[in-house]
């Protein structure tokens, strides 16, 4: 199968944490940082999700956001430092391509955030991921 999202970053679940309809699920992704996704209990159950089980993190590039600095006091679970590789600027909005431990992840963000944040290829970023904007796939 192809998918349209550009994010598809190779791991291994490391831990299944079930609740009453979610579940959290914590990814070692390839090359070492950890990922934390939240879904759905029965996606987890349908996907047999178990420590050791090979899958792979999906994440929208329109989900992906990105701070100059590591962020405390922050509800959001996945902060993934990087270094811009490409930088694409249109009118109104930017890709932003970023190479992290185990990938390259790509941001889509506005074209007033790259100006405001000072972004140029060779950044360092943090790219930060809610846990319910990552899905899960297993082959």
């Amino acid at each position: 199968m192809t998918l349209s999202i550009r994010n598809q970053l190779p791991g291994t679940v490391t831990e299944v944490h079930p609740g009453e309809v979610m579940a959290t699920v914590k990814v070692r992704l390839d090359g070492g940082p950890q990922l934390t996704a939240a879904i759905t209990l029965e996606a987890a159950e349908q996907l047999a999700l178990a420590p050791g089980r090979p899958v792979q993190a999906l994440v929208k590039s329109t989900e992906v956001s990105l701070a100059t600095q590591r962020v405390e006091g922050l509800s959001i679970r996945n902060q993934l430092p990087g270094t811009i590789t490409q930088l694409t600027t249109g009118e109104a909005m930017a890709s932003v391509k970023i190479s992290v431990a185990g990938g390259r992840i790509t941001a889509v963000i506005t074209k007033d955030a790259v100006g405001d944040l000072g972004l140029f290829v060779g950044s360092d970023v943090i790219a930060l991921i809610k846990a319910t904007e990552v899905s899960l796939a297993t082959a």
